[in-house]
């Protein structure tokens, strides 16, 4: 095996999918990152805001500033928790519903331009690379973290 970082082709492609996904969503006053919690709460609306954390396996200062930015625009309002009135869930607007299918022919359009000149086998193989690579490292990251919480294929992208 050379030298070569497998890590720093896919920093390349994880940058440059946000930039274009960022760029996308820029008329919809939806900013970088935000994006992943609409996706989320299109899978599981309602998700109380700390689970909304968990499941995109972000810190919960950058979830309330990334909800906070959303709830001002618009896409989702927060509501107490009735199971656990200390804490909110987070509930898509009519706005953000209308806007689900924009948002998936946006990453759509994200995943053509990546596969753009590959064979329907290089595209398979490489999702079935992929998803493994994705798995091996949730693996790893769980085994250190003793937890759960990080599910591959949850939020179809």
């Amino acid at each position: 095996m050379s030298n070569a970082s497998i890590g720093k082709w896919i920093s390349l492609l994880y940058r440059y999918g946000h930039i274009y996904v960022t760029k996308e969503l820029e008329p919809y006053n939806i900013g970088k990152g935000q994006f992943l919690f609409l996706l989320a709460l299109y899978h599981k609306d309602g998700l109380p805001q700390e689970e909304l954390a968990g499941f995109l396996n972000i810190d919960k200062g950058t979830t309330a500033r990334a909800i906070d930015k959303l709830e001002k625009a618009g896409y989702v309002k927060k509501e107490p928790n009735q199971k656990d009135l200390r804490s909110n869930q987070v509930f898509l607007t009519q706005q953000a519903k209308e806007l689900e299918p924009h948002i998936y022919a946006i990453l759509h359009s994200w995943t053509e331009i990546l596969i753009t000149g590959m064979t329907e086998a290089e595209v398979e193989k490489a999702f079935s690379l992929l998803t493994k690579m994705a798995q091996n490292a949730t693996d790893h990251i769980q085994k250190d973290r003793n937890s759960s919480r990080i599910v591959i294929g949850e939020i179809k992208l």
